[in-house]
């Protein structure tokens, strides 16, 4: 079982380790593996924050060493003073920013909603913040503080509960499948939610937990009842639906006549454990642990055999053949018809795109005009897509999912409608472009009128458009077209791809303006010359990826239901006025008040709270 233990760890190194290592950080198994991460760390405290009113009008922070802590400000709380508290609270935020410069401006933490979340974590105020608020909801400090406390509790239960009570058997269910299976992929952590069986796997694992509990108040049963129960993830792993006392059943008789040797087993690995220790866990990260799991699944599948053939009673619940056999070719080409057809079709279509039609088709996308050779090929990528993550199941290199006795969820018809690996037009480009211009000056306009209640046209154009939003959108659909089947990929070049763009622009403006600054992400956590900041990029990888995946692909439906030569009519007019509003904007750009005035708006940020509030 060890040999056969080391081969599945051999083919599924890198996901193994990386189950193993997730579940250290999240549930107690292998958490003594991290003992290489732990350090102790010292942090300076520093005093009341007093400030100095320069010449040109803003305030220089001064800083002294101290004591303060969030947990003084509880106390003072808790001693009726709620004003003393809320002062303290806010002279720890200050500190924790002061503390977090180090001399360099990309970590800079004075604004924007990261750098609040980040002043709040680390100081501990969100803590006193939490408290000061039910305090002004209930009207008493007490029962704000015990408010805190209980809701807590609450949501640390239902992490333990939801996620460290269930994923031991997430990460059963990837080894299983890894023992026959040539592939196992990142979704199958999903496996639980796609057969919408989560919960219940939760309450199995939940009533484990109470039954042994209960059990250690006994000598015996500490030792005893660990190994009675000890292959409950692993049935709950390969049938989820049954009921907890099932799963608990079957565990404790499979189990019978098998305790010694499971200790003895798991006593083989001692030397595997020491090298863990020696090496403050990393060898148990990078080996053991996986290689443990691996050689337990092995062993689970062997007393699962062993219970079927002594017709244990609870043991024709365990129906999951396919996790142990792989499924016969005729089993496969019954439930997998649709998908061996979209294979068995020619890749490209009958008539190959050629020329620059083909060159831009095939690596941006990009169709000059939509022909009937161009629809049918479309047509055959959108079936591709629909069916691509079932054909390692097909080849029998992966687990088959249709197989499964309980259905996987199905993608909903209107994403399967949507192919995202569609070509597109030239006009539905340029219906994309303007249309989301035309949205991002609304996001920027909206945003401003909610912060500062009062109605600014954003962008260096008097139209309602800002191109930056449209540029990138376009970007996103050519330059960055073949990495479309892959969603991670395409968020993290749409990452790079729109960090590139923004950057450029704000240089580019600012250099074409005589120095005028547009936007100053400067004082926002991790921003890069004040250009871009990692709040405004991640904003955009997530919404980079419902335009590949959704908004543009629905635009060009509706842009393919309109006569081609009205869309042609429109967007031409269109053009033509937003290239009028360029060149004029070159000769007259559109600045002002809260659209340049980013020196005074910075000169703002440095004002203290109380003389803000006066």
């Amino acid at each position: 079982m060890k040999r056969l233990g080391r081969l599945s760890l051999k083919k599924h190194y890198v996901i193994f380790v990386a189950a193993c290592l997730i579940t250290a950080f999240l549930t107690s198994e292998f958490r003594s593996s991290l003992n290489f991460s732990t350090a102790q760390i010292y942090e300076d405290n520093y005093d009341v924050v007093e400030s100095d009113q320069n010449t040109d009008g803003t305030y220089t922070v001064k800083t002294k060493v101290s004591s303060i802590s969030w947990e003084d400000a509880l106390r003072v709380i808790a001693e009726d003073d709620t004003q003393a508290g809320r002062e303290m609270s806010r002279e720890i935020r200050e500190n924790a920013i002061e503390r977090s410069k180090d001399g360099n401006p990309m970590f800079g933490r004075t604004r924007g909603v990261l750098s609040n979340v980040v002043n709040q974590i680390s100081s501990g105020s969100i803590i006193v913040t939490a408290v000061t608020a039910f305090e002004s909801i209930t009207g008493s400090e007490n029962a704000g503080i015990f408010i805190l406390i209980a809701l807590g509790a609450l949501g640390m239960f239902f992490f333990w509960f939801l996620i460290q009570n269930t994923f031991p058997v997430v990460i059963r269910r990837v080894f299983l499948e890894g023992m026959i299976y040539d592939r196992v992929t990142p979704q199958r952590f999903v496996f639980l939610l796609r057969i919408k069986k989560w919960l219940k796997a939760s309450w199995i694992m939940f009533v484990k937990y109470i039954f042994y509990s209960l059990w250690s108040l006994t000598i015996a049963g500490i030792v005893i009842k660990r190994y009675s129960y000890y292959l409950v993830p692993y049935i709950a792993a390969e049938n989820p639906d049954m009921t907890a006392r099932e799963a608990i059943t079957l565990s404790r008789k499979m189990m019978q006549g098998h305790k010694w040797q499971c200790f003895v087993f798991e006593m083989s690995f001692l030397g595997w454990d020491l090298l863990g220790v020696l090496t403050m866990g990393i060898f148990s990260i990078l080996y053991t642990n996986p290689y443990k799991v691996a050689s337990f699944t092995r062993y689970y599948a062997e007393l699962r055999t062993e219970a079927i053939e002594k017709g244990i009673p609870g043991a024709e619940l365990l129906y999951d053949r396919y996790l142990y056999e792989k499924a016969e070719s005729y089993v496969i080409a019954a439930k997998y018809a649709d998908v061996i057809e979209v294979m068995e079709q020619p890749e490209e279509p009958v008539e190959k795109l050629d020329g620059w039609r083909g060159f831009l088709a095939r690596n941006f996308g990009i169709l000059l005009f939509r022909r009937e050779q161009e629809r049918e090929y479309e047509k055959r990528q959108a079936e591709f897509v629909r069916v691509h993550s079932l054909i390692d199941d097909v080849q029998r290199e992966a687990y088959p999912v249709r197989l499964y006795p309980i259905p996987e969820e199905e993608r909903r018809k209107l994403v399967q409608s949507l192919n995202y690996m569609r070509h597109y037009s030239v006009w539905s480009l340029i219906t994309i472009f303007l249309g989301m211009s035309v949205f991002g000056w609304m996001w920027e306009v909206g945003m401003h009128l909610v912060s500062y209640g009062e109605f600014v046209n954003r962008g260096a154009l008097h139209g309602p458009w800002l191109p930056i939003y449209g540029t990138g959108s376009v970007l996103m659909l050519t330059v960055l077209n073949r990495f479309r089947r892959n969603p991670a990929l395409e968020f993290c070049t749409t990452v790079v791809l729109c960090g590139f763009l923004e950057y450029m622009t704000s240089l580019v403006m600012e250099i074409a303006t005589g120095g005028t600054k547009w936007w100053d992400y400067s004082g926002y956590f991790l921003n890069l010359h004040g250009r871009i900041c990692a709040e405004g990029l991640l904003v955009f990888g997530i919404g980079g990826l419902a335009i590949v995946y959704a908004i543009a692909p629905m635009i060009d439906d509706l842009v393919n239901r309109i006569s081609e030569k009205r869309v042609m009519t429109a967007c031409t007019v269109l053009m033509i006025i937003f290239f009028a509003d360029v060149v004029y904007s070159q000769i007259h750009p559109n600045v002002g008040k809260g659209v340049t005035d980013i020196e005074e708006t910075s000169a703002i940020q440095n004002i203290p709270e109380k003389e803000m509030h006066l």
